[in-house]
């Protein structure tokens, strides 16, 4: 892709913000970059909160990063 530094961590942030930018929901985007909650036990064993929202998004941002290649 020609860029020299960029990370995974690069990849991420970006998703963070344009989604912000889509206006999804913060809960949403949060649980998807995999950052926990503050309740230990709650963020280990609730994987599944928002899944039919956040896949929705998701389809949302593979149709975003689709776009780039056009």
């Amino acid at each position: 892709m020609g860029f020299e530094t960029l990370t995974a961590h690069d990849f991420r942030a970006t998703a963070s913000t344009l989604l912000h930018e889509m206006k999804f929901d913060s809960n949403w985007i949060e649980l998807q970059l995999a950052h926990v909650d503050k309740n230990a036990v709650r963020g280990t064993y609730n994987h599944a909160q928002y899944l039919d929202e956040r896949r929705l998004m998701i389809q949302d941002w593979c149709n975003v990063v689709d776009g780039w290649g056009e």
